[in-house]
């Protein structure tokens, strides 16, 4: 059976030129009650220094993926709460889940089994596991083929120091005959599309990306996901996207790029620029939630509506009303934390708000917190349209 999933594009936030980090200039349009200047690059804007770009149909195996964009695997972040915000801002064309724990999945562990659950509004939905024992990994195939999700993901590329330790992640790219078994097994156990996300390699001197690449082809993979800096370099330095145009000329499947797309003029020029299948969008997501639907509109050529301080509040305070109303007081309260440090960069007087909600003691004060923090906002800004 073919499986085809479009997702709607129009509305949205276009990034305004500032001083501030690309990443955060999100913020500043709604806060200054204007919009970027007659050609200066909006999204979806007909003087947009990108234009208008058609990429190839994204097919991983018998899965459409329409937009080419998906939201790349965050532990802590990508937790269905997000997922759905994002689902239903639109654009993504497939989402993932946070990254999950072969073992953990192989032995029922409810720490790793609870993150499982999904909504179907959220597909297409990627699940990807990580481990360093293909029987592990195999069984945790299993378990991931009972879910039913549209792709299972096997994570190569992890750089963090306590999946490295473990011998998974980016260190499978130190043992190609293992990670060519870990492949080989979870492909049998799968109906479903498989996909494979892995590094440049696992330092300058051992980049082995296009050996990886060409083992996931040989073993039936579907399309595979490269973000281009070494295990050693963590998230330091700039992406290296001509690795990606390199491996895209190498593979005759689908290969997709990830890292350091910040705005949605990044993703298209790297759609451009490198002949690549489609592009993950992790970190510039979180900081930026409407850069799906930002990127779809400048791809198809339409306009976007640039989204207004007030779609920003709603935004924050109904994932927070969500995250409050599903988690524990514990997890919910680290929840908020996290994504209230995401969120509120680039707000003037955010780091304000960052230092207040560390000494918060539960999750609903932080909350409140975060909605006077819009009122105050709000305020400001109606005193400087006035």
């Amino acid at each position: 059976m073919s499986y085809v999933h479009t997702n709607s594009v129009g509305g949205g936030g276009i990034p305004r030129p500032s001083r501030e980090a690309p990443e955060e200039r999100w913020w500043w349009g709604a806060l200054a009650g204007s919009r970027p200047p007659s050609g200066a690059g909006g999204a979806g804007e007909p003087g947009g220094r990108e234009g208008r770009y058609n990429p190839p149909v994204l097919r991983l195996g018998s899965l459409t993926v329409d937009p080419p964009l998906a939201l790349a695997p965050m532990a802590g972040i990508t937790d269905r709460d997000f997922r759905l915000l994002v689902r239903r801002i639109g654009g993504a064309g497939v989402v993932s889940m946070e990254f999950l724990s072969a073992r953990g999945l192989a032995d029922g562990e409810e720490r790793w089994t609870r993150l499982t659950h999904f909504a179907e509004e959220e597909r297409p939905l990627a699940i990807q596991i990580y481990g360093a024992d293909a029987a592990a990994m195999e069984e945790a195939a299993r378990v991931v083929e009972g879910l039913r999700p549209d792709v299972c993901d096997i994570n190569m590329g992890c750089p963090a120091n306590k999946v490295l330790k473990g011998c998974a992640g980016a260190a499978l790219m130190g043992d190609l005959p293992l990670a060519r078994e870990m492949i080989r097994r979870v492909r049998r156990q799968l109906s479903m599309p498989l996909t494979v996300k892995f590094r440049l390699g696992l330092d300058e001197r051992r980049q082995g990306y296009l050996e990886l690449g060409r083992l996931c082809q040989d073993e039936g993979v579907d399309g595979v996901t490269l973000h281009p800096r070494t295990a050693r370099q963590m998230f330091r330095g700039a992406a290296r996207w001509e690795a990606v145009a390199r491996l895209k000329e190498a593979l005759t499947i689908p290969v997709l790029g990830n890292g350091d797309v910040r705005a949605p003029e990044d993703a298209v020029r790297r759609l451009r620029e490198t002949g690549c299948d489609g592009v993950m969008i992790g970190r510039g997501a979180t900081r930026n939630p409407w850069i799906f639907r930002q990127v779809a509109a400048r791809l198809s050529g339409g306009a976007v509506g640039e989204p207004t301080l007030a779609d920003r509040r709603d935004l924050v305070l109904g994932h927070f009303r969500a995250v409050l109303d599903r988690e524990p007081a514990g997890q919910a309260l680290h929840k908020l934390r996290t994504f209230t440090g995401v969120y509120s960069h680039g707000l003037p007087q955010g780091h304000l708000l960052r230092r207040q909600i560390q000494g918060l003691p539960d999750a609903a004060g932080l909350y409140g917190a975060v909605a006077r923090f819009f009122e105050q906002a709000e305020a400001a800004a109606a005193v400087r349209a006035a």
